[in-house]
């Protein structure tokens, strides 16, 4: 990993979610996690099922 320097009062923005990452996973715990992947699975299968509506091939009109 190559060296950055350090301004005082400064950081990059992957050492702020590297520090909020660790923190929210002391603060919370793996149940946290848990619950938080359950809700983004099920609302993705949700989605995945709407789009499957729309993806449906139309019958095609009869013609006269």
């Amino acid at each position: 990993m190559p060296k950055v320097e350090k301004i005082k009062g400064k950081m990059s923005v992957s050492e702020a979610g590297r520090r909020g990452g660790q923190k929210t996973s002391k603060t919370h715990g793996k149940d946290f996690y848990k619950k938080i992947g359950k809700q983004g699975g099920s609302r993705v299968k949700a989605l995945i099922a709407a789009g499957k509506k729309y993806e449906s091939p139309q019958e095609e009109p009869i013609e006269a």
